[in-house]
């Protein structure tokens, strides 16, 4: 939680939504003022980073010294805000949320989505819809393959062993239309499902055809 308000009340807001427990180690990096974390080495800033949990008395340059090093890192960041001196970080941001109601007009002109009834729990929907999009989105990759790898291996496999192949270019058009049309539909209307939640994020590097999609592929 990056916040301009004072230390102690940083702390209270922060126990009372579960950032910090009340038997927290609230020394620094932990819980560090925005002057502290501006005036660090580079070096310095990147070491504390991925401990901070409550930042008080934080200027805007703090926020998006904060969202700049956490990218360095290879860090996929979200900001949340509603004010003026929230719209730096909420551009630098790979997705930037702000709020509808309570948003500044500059606030709202930074962010990548506006969050129309300002409540929270709106973020868990759109947690939920993008990991769901990003695994149709796999199933419907690991589908084509199967179906087209069949397809090739079947055809190469006859031709090598009769000289003739089964599915003809028309039939193999076919197919793949209709293998495409079904596919997608069934895919890319599978409603999001709440254990989606629970799985970790997908990493910026990580391959869009996994290890276990291989396996399936070939088993």
């Amino acid at each position: 939680m990056v916040t301009g308000d004072n230390i102690h009340t940083a702390k209270a807001i922060a126990v009372e939504f579960s950032i910090l427990s009340l038997d927290s180690d609230t020394s620094e990096p932990y819980v560090i003022k925005g002057k502290k974390f501006r005036e660090m080495s580079e070096k310095d800033r990147e070491q504390v980073t991925q401990k901070i949990l409550v930042m008080g008395r934080s200027s805007p340059t703090d926020k998006l010294l904060l969202v700049q090093t956490l990218r360095k890192q290879g860090e996929v960041v979200v900001v949340t805000g509603d004010g003026t001196n929230d719209a730096p970080a909420l551009h630098e941001a790979d997705i930037g949320l702000s709020m509808g109601i309570q948003g500044t007009e500059v606030a709202k002109e930074s962010p990548d989505i506006i969050i129309l009834d300002d409540n929270f729990a709106s973020i868990v929907k759109v947690v939920r819809w993008g990991r769901s999009v990003y695994a149709n989105i796999q199933k419907f990759f690991q589908f084509q393959l199967i179906v087209n790898v069949a397809a090739l291996t079947i055809n190469v496999v006859a031709a090598i062993s009769s000289g003739d192949v089964p599915l003809n270019t028309v039939q193999l058009l076919w197919v793949n239309l209709i293998m495409d049309t079904l596919g997608a539909l069934a895919l890319d209307t599978e409603p999001p499902t709440d254990h989606l939640i629970d799985r970790t994020p997908v990493g910026r590097k990580e391959p869009l055809v996994t290890n276990i999609m291989w396996r399936n592929l070939l088993i």
